[in-house]
């Protein structure tokens, strides 16, 4: 009882003085660091930093994937900075695909507005996870685990995910392989691939080496 006392007063007396903050808008002109950006001055702060407009338009999908990622993170959101969370905006043309890809800072919870979508992730055992989401349905997709969306029955769809961070980040596995410097014949002998289909990714996605 006596041990169980001292503890609670410690606590109470480590946290009597901590400064409590209602938000931290990030000050975009000052570098991001490991625990966010820096506030923005409170006289500075406008309710226009607690909204964000620009996931309401559809995203030009003519691209190779025939999809496009409208993201909300912090740097286009700043007001999100330091709350955890941030959102995103997934236009899918027919047939349109988000290709493996990965969010080393978090979580994903994936909600279809339109259409259908064959999403999926992969577990680190390698057990794939997939499923044919309609309007309405989610899936969770975990931290830094490969997973994909694909707009099924070619027809368009529309999703958004959210994050369990303010800056989730992003790594497409096709694009880190075959956009990059990353050399062919490393690639070639990482991945088993063949070396000409190597170099012909390549020259679709742009990557050199």
């Amino acid at each position: 009882m006596f041990l169980h006392t001292v503890f609670l007063l410690s606590f109470l007396l480590s946290t009597s003085h901590a400064t409590v903050q209602d938000f931290c808008v990030a000050d975009l002109k000052s570098a991001d660091g490991p625990a966010g950006f820096p506030c923005k001055p409170a006289a500075k702060v406008t309710s226009d930093d607690f909204v964000f407009a620009g996931l309401t338009e559809t995203a030009n999908v003519t691209n190779i994937i025939n999809a496009a990622v409208t993201p909300a993170f912090v740097g286009q959101f700043p007001g999100l900075n330091g709350l955890g969370l941030s959102a995103a905006r997934l236009d899918l043309g027919p047939a349109g695909v988000i290709p493996l890809h990965t969010h080393p800072g978090a979580n994903e919870l994936l909600l279809v507005t339109q259409g259908h979508i064959l999403a999926g992730f992969i577990s680190s055992s390698n057990v794939v996870y997939q499923k044919l989401l309609t309007k309405g349905e989610l899936m969770i997709f975990p931290q830094g685990l490969l997973h994909f969306q694909i707009a099924a029955y070619k027809r368009k769809a529309t999703a958004f995910p959210f994050f369990s961070s303010a800056n989730p980040g992003l790594q497409i596995l096709d694009f880190a392989l075959f956009a990059s410097n990353f050399s062919t014949p490393l690639i070639a002998q990482t991945t088993f691939l063949d070396p000409d289909l190597v170099k012909k990714l390549k020259g679709v996605l742009g990557g050199s080496g």
